[in-house]
Formats: structure tokens, C-alpha cells, sequence
């Protein structure tokens, strides 16, 4: 399920996990090319292969990494035929380096310059268009999981809870006579709230996203009177970060239905955004009800769905949640991703 903007195609290859990977696939290539049938057998021989393959697949990559800007808006296919034309271009400066190092003693069973050539070069082909099945094989397998995320999305985007839905339109309807400006707001909240949760695009501005947040917070600080009361640590200017849609707003509802509405008192719901050098945190807290046990056990089960939407559609987005004293925290991690030239 190919996409037309090859930009989270090249975001994989960046991945800590896909880069090992491709220093143990070029180890595994040196290992077995040393020990092939018509080579000398022994740690030089080991080495300077492995220096090689190692060096190879380095300059791919880091091919890759200087025409990313380029490659953003180019479709998967046409970035595997790029990389491999890189693959090829850096197995045969590396062989040619290699040889001016090692000189003539040591080749690939032959000294023969244009046939240890096209040996390489036919290696390198046979591994490149192995790695592009195996990435494209990986590629169909990630996107057919973010598909089956989009579909919770859609069903997240359907569900606005009966019981919510109703307590919002009795407390609009108690609030006509009593105060029409109060309900006026209320009713603009909500319609809000279903603009966005009924449609809308896979990622959002960390701001737009916010403000979807706050609309839901102020229907339930309507509808709970003095018993809520929120808090907003917001800077004046948030970056231009975006984040998947309806990934901050669950995230107040949990503190509703997990803290707020199971505590007789009054209760106190902080949103908090601060930044680092690389990283932009949104942390809510939120009170545990007396049953701290029952608490806990609902807050994992209503946030583990979006622990797992959210690494599934951007793997170095994350949410980590805590208890600290009689608070529990829910803190969702994005970095600062540099934004695409236009």
C-alpha cells in the first residue's frame, strides 16, 4: 500500500532499528563473501571484505540522508531505483579505494580489474534488489498496520460516548433560561468537537490539537460546575509541531472518566506543554479517585490504545504514564521535526 509522498519512507530508513539491521546484513555479506569458494580464507581477508561492505552501505545511506530534501515528495519506487543506482556507484568508489590500498595483493579470485568489477558490481545488484523486497516486503507490512491504526482512528473519530453526548445537551438545555450566553458557548464547544472528531486529517498542528482539548474541557467544566477546575501551562508560542489527530484530546477524557467523575470532591485537571532542546512534551495530570487500584487498572486500559496508535503512525512519537503521590500522569512525547522546504 505504496503512499504518494515518500517522506515517511525515507523517516524508516533513519530508524535506530533499520540502521543496525543494515550494519549486520553488511557483516553477514563480508562473513559469507570471505568464506566463498576461490577467496583466501583469514581475518585480512575478512577485514578488508567487511571494510568494504561496511563502507558501502555508509555511503548509501548517507546518499540518501543528503538528497533527502530531494527524495521527500518522490514515490517509494522511484527511491528504491535511486538507492540502488547509489548502491551501485558506492560499491564501485569503495573498490576502487580498497584497491589502491591493498594493491594487488589481495582480489576477489581474480586480478583482473574490470572483471573484479563486474563481480562487485554484480554482488552489489544481487544484494540491492534482495534489500529492496525485503524493505518493500517490511514497507507493505508497516503500512498495512498504520491502515489498520486508521481505522481505530475512524472508529475514535464515530464514537462520541452516549452518556457524554447527553449530559452535555441536558446541561445546555439547563442552561438556556438560566444563562443563554453560558449555553450559547457550550453549544459552539460542542459543535466544535464534532467538526473535529468527525472529520478531519490523519496529522494536526500540536496547536489545532490543543484547542480541540480545550474545547472538551469546557463543556466538562460546565457540566461539573466547582468540582473541576483546569489549569493551562501553555507557552504563547507553540511550535509548529504536528501530531496524529485525536491524540491529545483522549487523553483529557481519561482524566474525566478515570479521576474527575469518580471523586466526590473537587478536582483539578492540569495540561502542560514544555519543550526541550529536540522534544515537545504534553503532560496532563490529573487526581486518582479513593480506589487508587480501579484507577489505575482503567487509565492502562484506555490509554494503551493510543500508546500503540502513536507508534505505529510515527515510531519517535511516545506516551508514558505515572502515578506520582495522589496524581497520575499521562505525558506525550513528539520531537521537533524539522519543517519540509517548499
Amino acid at each position: 500500500m505504496p503512499t504518494a509522498n515518500g517522506e515517511p519512507f525515507l523517516e524508516a530508513l533513519w530508524d535506530s532499528r533499520t540502521l543496525a539491521c543494515v550494519v549486520l546484513v553488511a557483516e553477514a555479506i563480508a562473513a559469507a563473501l570471505s568464506l566463498s569458494p576461490g577467496t583466501q580464507i583469514g581475518w585480512i581477508s575478512f577485514g578488508i571484505t567487511s571494510f568494504m561492505t561496511q563502507w558501502t552501505a555508509l555511503l548509501t545511506l548517507a546518499g540518501l540522508y543528503i538528497f533527502r530534501h530531494h527524495l521527500r515528495q518522490a514515490r517509494p519506487v522511484t527511491i528504491a531505483k535511486f538507492t540502488l543506482a547509489l548502491l551501485l556507484i558506492a560499491a564501485a568508489l569503495v573498490l576502487f579505494v580498497a584497491m589502491a590500498v591493498v594493491g594487488g595483493g589481495w582480489s576477489m579470485g581474480t586480478r583482473n580489474w574490470l572483471e573484479l568489477l563486474l563481480r562487485t558490481e554484480g554482488i552489489a545488484l544481487t544484494v540491492g534488489l534482495l534489500g529492496m523486497w525485503a524493505f518493500h516486503t517490511h514497507w507493505r507490512a508497516r503500512q498495512y498496520a498504520i491502515r489498520a491504526k486508521q481505522f481505530e482512528l475512524e472508529a475514535l473519530r464515530a464514537r462520541i460516548q452516549p452518556h457524554f453526548l447527553f449530559n452535555t445537551l441536558n446541561t445546555g438545555a439547563a442552561l438556556v433560561r438560566l444563562n443563554p450566553a453560558r449555553a450559547e458557548c457550550l453549544l459552539m464547544d460542542l459543535a466544535e468537537l464534532f467538526r473535529a472528531t468527525l472529520a478531519g486529517p490523519e496529522h494536526i498542528l500540536l496547536s489545532k490539537e490543543l484547542d480541540i482539548a480545550k474545547h472538551y474541557l469546557d463543556i466538562e467544566q460546565l457540566r461539573f460546575g466547582e468540582r473541576l477546575s483546569i489549569v493551562w501551562k501553555v507557552p504563547d508560542a507553540i511550535p509548529p509541531v504536528t501530531v496524529p489527530s485525536l491524540s491529545i484530546q483522549p487523553l483529557v477524557e481519561n482524566a474525566i472518566r478515570h479521576g474527575v467523575e469518580l471523586r466526590p470532591g473537587a478536582s483539578q485537571i492540569v495540561v502542560e506543554v514544555r519543550q526541550t532542546s529536540d522534544t515537545i512534551v504534553v503532560e496532563v495530570s490529573s487526581p486518582l479517585p479513593p480506589d487508587k487500584t480501579t484507577a489505575r487498572t482503567g487509565h492502562q486500559v484506555g490509554l494503551a490504545a493510543v500508546r500503540a496508535r502513536l507508534h505505529d503512525l510515527d515510531s519517535r512519537m511516545g506516551l508514558q504514564t505515572m502515578t506520582q503521590g495522589d496524581q497520575f500522569l499521562a505525558a506525550l512525547h513528539a520531537p521537533l521535526a524539522e519543517i519540509p522546504s517548499r
